[in-house]
């Protein structure tokens, strides 16, 4: 889908001159996705904007302060660490659920046995397949058992395991859930037309020991709007207070707007070309690491990400984000050389180059022709070969291709555990299956000990750069337009958290 505005139609809005304050001035706060929410039943959602919604909706036992990293106590009032593989929570008394009811043990409880078992069939397994039992060890106490040490479960405890009440959802199940949700949330669902339009009011009786906070608007209205000049038409004329994923031209276009305001945010997605050293058994030129790190000094990232990625996203130097808890930028670092590039192929014993195969997917076409373009100036013709991402993922698994232009997103987890091991611990992803790198991020996986992780995580990642196993790339950027009125950005984790928002 075209996502420019024409000029035309662009002449015509600009035109316009009506002021943007219908959501101020009835407090409510107009949104739209391009893509619908398809269930409030948040463990059978996989679209990122029903999750945006499902933290409207329900609160976690802790939350994450994304600026300092620190998970603070949300429905639980403290929690320890008792060993590698139980976790310990005080659950406030104080926690109401939208129906009136009192949260307590038994629903905390009864919600994590019942989305971790196998029968149940929760959408995201990462998310719960490493919770063994919740156990009532008192009134006001649960003990949550894992199958393995999981440093990661802090990250799925912090908003992606919502508590749900136990009487309430015994009663309506999944498709009860998903139409007329209760939660214990900062705000509450009154009216829906399903996929189409959320109405959210503010829950007068939430918790005031929140993270969250109270909400300061007071009802929030999201709506499902395909066509990207529908969303523009309605920002600019005061239908609407905020859109998201604004292609770089219209973010250009939208600056125009007096009334308006455009945001480019970094987030955790980064780039990368993935780099198979054992191609055709180890015989082809990515065995030498020194044509690997010419491939490095070969392509102009800074170039690239000018002229076409934009925004806030920044070059990356190593194989993680830079947002990301264990990522270190201490690595070897391979600047845009292109002598350097033709030295290195002269000195592996390719000085005319030879020609590859990179595997493409969920990568902007020009910005794959522009690598392969900077490839083919130091002799490696690319041949590009575009695919979906299934496809695409089956065969670099299966490791007939040589190299893989993608992007990870870490599931919007800011650790490396969920980023840098995905691909070099020894996973199906992993075709370098480093005998070094492996056992430092499994260390670093199953150690509770944040000093540990992070000193195995660095290590690992500087590994990684030092024998150019990847080209890495550069972080994304998400632009954002909103009512100028509105004092609100989405986070890096891509989630926008609609509660933190406020008239200014």
């Amino acid at each position: 889908m075209k996502t420019l505005l024409s000029n035309l139609a662009l002449a015509g809005l600009m035109a316009w001159g009506g002021p943007a304050l219908a959501g101020k001035a009835d407090d409510t706060l107009n949104v739209a996705f391009g893509n619908e929410a398809t269930t409030m039943d948040t463990y059978k959602e996989t679209t990122r904007e029903g999750n945006i919604l499902a933290r409207l909706l329900y609160d976690c036992l802790i939350e994450k302060d994304t600026k300092t990293g620190e998970f603070k106590p949300a429905i639980a009032s403290s929690y320890k660490i008792v060993d590698d593989k139980t976790l310990e929570f005080e659950i406030r008394p104080n926690v109401k659920f939208h129906n009136g009811e009192t949260l307590t043990v038994d629903d905390v409880v009864y919600t994590f046995n019942l989305v971790s078992s196998k029968e149940y069939g929760a959408r995201y397994q990462i998310a719960v397949d490493w919770i063994d039992r919740a156990e009532k060890v008192g009134d006001s106490t649960v003990r949550l058992h894992m199958k393995r040490p999981y440093p990661m479960a802090l990250e799925m405890l912090a908003g992606n395991l919502p508590v749900y009440p136990k009487a309430y959802y015994e009663k309506v199940g999944p498709s009860g859930m998903a139409t007329k949700p209760v939660g214990a949330g900062p705000y509450r669902l009154v009216d829906i037309t399903p996929g189409a339009r959320f109405v959210f009011e503010r829950f007068e009786d939430y918790y005031a020991e929140s993270p969250k906070g109270r909400p300061a608007i007071k009802r929030v209205i999201v709506r499902t709007l395909p066509e990207t000049n529908t969303q523009y038409a309605e920002l600019m004329n005061g239908g609407l207070d905020w859109v998201w994923r604004v292609s770089p031209d219209d973010a250009r276009n939208l600056t125009r707007r007096s009334n308006l305001e455009v945001k480019g945010i970094e987030i955790l997605r980064y780039a990368f070309v993935s780099l198979h050293p054992a191609f055709q058994d180890g015989k082809s030129p990515l065995a030498d690491v020194r044509v690997r790190r010419a491939l490095n000094h070969a392509v102009n990232r800074p170039g690239i990400l000018k002229a076409f990625v934009g925004g806030a996203a920044q070059v990356t130097n190593a194989a993680c984000s830079h947002l990301q808890f264990g990522c270190t930028d201490q690595v070897a670092k391979y600047d845009y050389d292109l002598a350097k590039a033709k030295a290195l192929l002269a000195e592996a014993g390719y000085p005319n180059g030879f020609s590859t195969e990179m595997l493409v997917s969920s990568t902007a076409k020009e910005q794959a022709e522009a690598i392969a373009a900077n490839l083919g100036a130091v002799g490696v013709k690319v041949t590009l070969n575009f695919q979906q991402y299934a496809p695409a993922l089956s065969a670099w698994r299966e490791g007939r291709v040589p190299l893989f232009l993608g992007n990870w997103g870490s599931y919007g987890i800011a650790d490396v555990g969920l980023g840098t091991s995905q691909f070099f611990a020894g996973t199906a992803d992993d075709l370098v299956k480093d005998p070094e790198i492996i056992p430092l991020l499994k260390a670093a996986d199953t150690s509770m000990d944040r000093d540990v992780r992070k000193q195995k995580y660095e290590q690992a990642v500087k590994l990684i750069a030092e024998r150019a196993y990847i080209i890495p790339l550069w972080t994304f950027n998400v632009n954002t337009a909103s009512n100028k009125d509105l004092d609100f950005s989405l986070g890096a984790d891509e989630y926008a958290r609609f509660y933190e928002a406020k008239w200014k």
